[in-house]
């Protein structure tokens, strides 16, 4: 992740979750991105958006862009990169047994301030035999 991604989920805050990205980035699960980011995308996104986006742009085939805002995904797959949702990412978890439930992480999702439609987790759910 770029430094500007790290910055907004983990601002210090002790909020939810903060806790389990700082102990995968200290595990070398997450790593924050370690080049300058080339500016190739001039777009009114926020910056972690915008420094995912240049680096997919300078390395598409290295990367798997993880991102659930709309205009964030829209303009990923405009410029042809590979993009998935938090909701692929849990059902994927599940379908490699990494999770027991995708229901259950859903519904913790639903309890958080975090926002997934409900076909996608319907979808998401099939998929996973869970529906």
């Amino acid at each position: 992740m770029p430094e500007s991604v790290k910055q907004e989920v983990l601002p210090g805050k002790k909020a939810p979750g903060e806790q389990a990205i700082a102990h995968a980035i200290a595990a070398g699960w997450i790593t924050v991105w370690p080049y300058p980011i080339s500016e190739q995308l001039d777009i009114d996104l926020d910056a972690g958006e915008t420094d995912c986006i240049n680096i997919g742009i300078s390395n598409p085939d290295e990367v798997l862009l993880i991102m659930d805002e709309r205009a964030g995904r829209a303009v990923a797959n405009e410029k042809g990169l590979h993009v998935v949702g938090t909701a692929a990412i849990i059902g994927l978890a599940k379908k490699q047994g990494l999770v027991p439930s995708a229901r259950a992480i859903f519904e913790i999702l639903h309890g958080s301030d975090f926002r997934i439609s409900a076909a996608v987790i319907n979808h998401v759910l099939a998929n996973v035999n869970e529906s």
